[in-house]
């Protein structure tokens, strides 16, 4: 999170993801068309981490559905209902939202109305 939305920030965003989940190869990165993601820089490092990378059609929100309706939930459930003083304070209280609640105690009825954690944990242990 930060004040711009720069080929900087996601690229570290990138980094901090695939040092914690260490993917496998061959895994499919979606986002969409902003020029941070089609950056000559940014599209080296997917193919460094060996990912596939994949962009929503140009003006079509329905390629990148599923982040969206995240942002909604978001929105509802934690931003529009919050004031915040400081970009820090914001940072913070979305980490742990995701963190500590959506990730681990918010149950999805798309996944079989497990945590996405335990979601993972089990399509972890299935694909193994």
């Amino acid at each position: 999170m930060d004040k711009t939305m720069t080929k900087e920030l996601v690229i570290t965003a990138l980094k901090m993801a695939y040092k914690r989940q260490r993917p496998g190869e061959g895994v499919i990165h979606h986002s969409d068309r902003g020029v941070q993601y089609a950056s000559l820089e940014y599209q080296k490092l997917l193919k460094q981490y060996k990912m596939i990378g994949s962009m929503s059609r140009k003006g079509n929100c329905y390629d990148n559905a599923c982040i969206e309706s995240f942002h909604g939930i978001l929105k509802r459930e934690l931003v529009y209902q919050t004031k915040y003083r400081t970009r820090e304070e914001a940072k913070k209280s979305l980490f742990e939202y995701i963190e500590f609640f959506y990730n681990s105690k918010r149950i999805h009825s798309t996944l079989g109305y497990f945590t996405p954690n335990e979601f993972e944990r089990m399509y972890g242990h299935s694909a193994a």
